[in-house]
Formats: structure tokens, C-alpha cells, sequence
């Protein structure tokens, strides 16, 4: 019985399979996150390139840097134990989110300001409103 040969994938079908554009799958492979076989002229992407893609994208979206996802992509591929890994995971998205956090409570700030800022307008213009009326009678 011989082995199923392994699935490969095209940049197309990567590109619809994770509504991104081609360039941004080469951008990926220009950062080193991905790095698809060669037939000719063509990228061959293995199960490899697509999970790491498929992990890049995740860490994009929890708002990590590319080089934070590059070094966690990486390391999960290592042989080596898994703490360190874990650790690593921790300390990077403990960093994030208290840059979020630092950032939320950079908005609450900014929102208390604009709030006063409208309360202050909005106390003029009814001070100007009463004088015109005062004004008319």
C-alpha cells in the first residue's frame, strides 16, 4: 500500500481560502513566516506553510507584530520543550495587553475630555441663548 502523496496548495487557493491577496502571502513569505517549495516558477505551499500561515493570521489578529509572530511561529516548530514556548506566548501577550490596556485607558481619558469639552459648548450656547432672548424683550 503506498502512502497518499501530501496535499500541496497554490497561492490562489491559500488566497481565497484566507480572503487575502497574493501580495500578502508573498509579503508573508518576504518576512520569512512562510517559505513555499518551488515547481518552476510556481509556489508550492505544503500543510507547513498553510498552518503557519493559518497561525500568522491568528497572531495578527490579537494584534501582535509580525517578528512577535515570526519568533512564536518558530518556536512552535522547534523540537524543544514546550514551557519555554509557553512562556515565551505569556510574556509576549502579557505586553500586549497592557499596551491595550494602557491604550483604553488612553481613550477613556480622551473621551472624558471631549464630554467636557461638550458640556462646556453646550453651557455657552445656553448662556447665549438666554441673553438673546433677554435681549429681546
Amino acid at each position: 500500500m503506498s502512502a497518499a502523496p501530501f496535499k500541496t496548495f497554490t497561492i490562489g487557493e491559500l488566497a481565497r481560502e484566507f480572503d487575502l491577496t497574493t501580495r500578502a502571502i508573498r509579503f508573508y513569505e518576504d518576512c520569512g513566516l512562510i517559505t513555499p517549495q518551488r515547481s518552476g516558477r510556481n509556489r508550492v505551499y505544503t500543510q507547513r506553510e498553510r498552518t503557519r500561515l493559518k497561525l500568522t493570521l491568528r497572531g495578527k489578529r490579537l494584534g501582535l507584530t509580525l517578528a512577535e509572530v515570526k519568533e512564536l511561529v518558530d518556536m512552535y516548530e522547534s523540537p524543544r520543550d514546550t514551557q519555554p514556548q509557553l512562556q515565551k506566548y505569556l510574556a509576549v501577550l502579557g505586553a500586549h495587553r497592557a499596551q491595550l490596556e494602557q491604550q483604553l485607558a488612553d481613550l477613556h481619558a480622551t473621551l472624558d475630555e471631549v464630554r467636557s469639552h461638550e458640556k462646556e459648548a453646550r453651557r455657552l450656547l445656553a448662556g447665549a441663548g438666554a441673553r438673546k432672548a433677554a435681549a429681546r424683550e
